[in-house]
């Protein structure tokens, strides 16, 4: 046994040495074992790992074919003058619309859409991606990589021409009715009252700073109001609110009288053609003569109905709701003679009525359906803004999924905030919207740059060489846009020629850090409207003393920039006659100048005065007096029917000239 185990590591220990059949095996290296070889091995039992490497045999440069690396070469040289970015032509001739995005000329034309970005940079050009060119500058692209491009020519505002109803789908619709009038006559407070909330309260003094839109349903009728403000400043909107209105309600004070906004609401119901119903307010009070406001509107043709007209007049009170009922069923008696329909099918289309930049959401706007149906998802364009609606909320802030004809929302997912008064268009595609926004965006770009361009050449230049135009430099910042809107209109209409005012930037939300900074480098002042300042911005103000101005009443604003217009302009001298001299006799002239002797007419004379020599009532001298005595003595005032010698630089006086004394009052321009 001990023999067998001896032997059986003998055998062991010779497996791992140099054997003859090995040393032959290793002459062949690189061959496949034989079959003798894998049976003495084990067959397929225990595997050497000593073979791997001489199964695969490692290749080397000289095993390559030589025509094949000869191809190579022959590539490489040949493909120097072909464009390397060009790895899928597709067509010769591609077919675009007045625009296009960049991926898809890229895609068109069969190139990466860095070459198409390194091409447009090149011409001056800076887009992403996403955005959309001219098709005259795609055809410039297309031409380096020879391709032909066809422009299929149209205007997209085409897309957005309203289509007429048709008259099976048409179905009644809720009274769109404003609410008019002059400032503090109780407009918010009467529909606060109809609505049984309190609105006025939470406005800067009771008084109405933008529209604000509510969809009621009174007595079981539909009704959307919108309130508009009364301020002088606020016209544009008020003519917006008369646009988009089916019935104005035209608020007057009892107590009053028929003030210029009232005239003005007058006339603007009038151009947009809608009926007026006059609601005389404030009849709880002792000094009100409802008979005093008939009698001042029949000069503007308003006749009520008892006198023969076809003016609907109801006697209100806001305070206490009488006459309420009377006016609601007025206004639904109204409607229904008017008819009011729409259809609820297809995209909406509408106007927006507000605007502004809410925390959280970015900007929103206030949308008022006329036609069709507005979705969450839908997407949608208004000017040079688009985007997709992300979501849609009533007055009092719950979310809604669909709003129809007559039913204002707030809407969020815009990509800027809207002007007022636009209109709003929903589209099937997103990408026809895009395209829309920015053609309408890149025209009004190229506008204003044309006009500030006309203005600064023109007019500006030439003004400032000849020290005749001083400007100011603003930046409006305001609650929502309409107010920023009618804040820069009432502003634009304070200056004159004297004067210019240059709005650097008129946006919605707070008084930033960048606002400062751009205000500190631009040597501007920020008018806040119903904003406040943020806490960096406060920091950065501390620093570079740039002067901030936070309002909640637009007149004040008004005042306050006024003022500082004024301020910028220079003291008007205002002259001011003190006496007359009349001279009596002409002395030698002296060391200073010539001595003259004469009588204080009226008047006094003063020695810091200025003084004329009239002869014939003409000035033939100018200057100042030089010495003033009476007798040997140095005096200051010299008064009426009084003789005193006096000093001029003049030596042509003769007898008998009037000497006229005056000075001159510096005082503050006013516009």
């Amino acid at each position: 046994a001990k023999l067998e185990k001896k032997s059986k590591k003998t055998k062991i220990f010779f497996k791992h040495s140099q054997t003859d059949d090995e040393e032959f095996s290793s002459k062949n290296r690189g061959s496949r074992p034989s079959e003798f070889e894998n049976k003495r091995r084990g067959g397929g039992g225990q595997r050497d790992y000593n073979y791997l490497r001489e199964r695969r045999p490692r290749r080397r440069r000289k095993d390559f074919p030589k025509n094949r690396l000869d191809r190579k070469i022959s590539s490489k040289v040949s493909d120097t003058n072909a464009p390397k970015h060009v790895f899928n032509p597709r067509k010769k001739s591609i077919r675009i619309g007045n625009q296009v995005g960049v991926a898809e000329l890229a895609g068109l034309i069969g190139i990466k859409v860095p070459e198409i970005l390194r091409k447009l940079m090149s011409l001056g050009i800076m887009t992403t991606i996403n955005q959309t060119i001219t098709g005259e500058t795609a055809e410039l692209i297309a031409a380096d990589f020879d391709i032909t491009i066809e422009v299929e020519s149209f205007e997209l505002s085409d897309l957005l021409k309203e289509e007429e109803l048709d008259v099976s789908e048409l179905e009644e619709r809720a009274p769109i009715v404003t609410i008019m009038g002059h400032v503090d006559h109780g407009k918010t407070s009467l529909l606060d009252k109809i609505r049984e909330s309190r609105i006025a309260s939470g406005e800067a003094g009771g008084i109405t700073q933008h529209i604000g839109a509510y969809h009621l349903e009174v007595k079981g009728n539909q009704v959307t109001f919108l309130d508009t403000p009364g301020h002088e400043a606020f016209t544009s909107m008020r003519a917006r609110g008369a646009n988009i209105t089916d019935i104005v309600v035209l608020v007057v004070a009892s107590d009053d009288k028929v003030q210029p906004q009232t005239v003005e609401a007058i006339q603007h119901a009038r151009a947009a053609n809608v009926p007026i119903i006059v609601a005389v307010n404030k009849i709880d009070r002792p000094e009100s003569d409802p008979i005093r406001i008939q009698q001042e509107l029949l000069s503007h043709e308003l006749i009520p109905e008892d006198l023969g007209g076809s003016t609907i007049f109801v006697k209100v009170s806001a305070k206490t709701g009488d006459g309420i009922d009377e006016l609601l069923e007025m206004i639904h008696l109204q409607a229904e003679i008017l008819e009011l329909k729409s259809t609820s099918k297809g995209f909406a289309r509408g106007t927006i009525i507000e605007s502004r930049v809410r925390k959280g959401q970015g900007p929103v706007g206030t949308v008022l359906v006329q036609r069709g149906t507005l979705k969450i998802g839908d997407y949608f364009v208004m000017g040079s803004i688009h985007g997709r609606i992300r979501a849609m909320f009533n007055e009092v802030g719950d979310t809604m999924i669909e709003a129809g004809p007559a039913i204002p929302v707030e809407i969020s997912g815009l990509s800027n905030v809207p002007e007022v008064g636009v209109n709003f268009v929903v589209l099937e595609d997103e990408k026809i919207a895009r395209q829309i926004a920015e053609d309408l965006e890149q025209k009004l770009r190229s506008e204003t740059i044309r006009e500030y361009q006309k203005t600064s050449l023109d007019n500006l230049f030439s003004k400032i060489d000849e020290g005749k135009v001083t400007e100011l430099r603003l930046i409006l910042k305001g609650d929502v846009q309409g107010s920023v809107e009618a804040l820069k209109t009432s502003l634009q209409q304070i200056g004159d020629e004297r004067i210019s005012l240059r709005f650097l930037l008129c946006s919605v939300g707070n008084v930033t850090e960048t606002d400062i900074t751009l205000a500190s480098a631009s040597d501007a002042i920020i008018v806040g409207f119903n904003v406040q300042m943020d806490a960096k911005a406060r920091e950065t103000r501390s620093s570079e003393g740039v002067d901030v101005r936070l309002y909640d009443v637009i007149y004040n604003a008004l005042d306050d920039v006024k003022a500082a217009m004024e301020g910028l302009l220079e003291p008007e001298i205002r002259e001011e006659v003190l006496g007359h001299l009349e001279v009596r006799q002409v002395f030698s002239s002296g060391k200073n100048g010539i001595v003259v002797g004469g009588l204080v007419t009226d008047g006094k004379l003063l020695r810091k005065s200025l003084i004329r020599v009239l002869r014939k009532k003409e000035s033939i001298f100018e200057g100042s007096i030089i010495s003033l005595k009476r007798f040997k003595d140095d005096v200051q005032e010299v008064a009426q029917n009084y003789e005193c010698g006096i000093v001029l630089n003049f030596l042509e006086i003769e007898n008998g000239d009037i000497v006229e004394a005056y000075e001159q009052i510096e005082e503050s321009a006013r516009l």
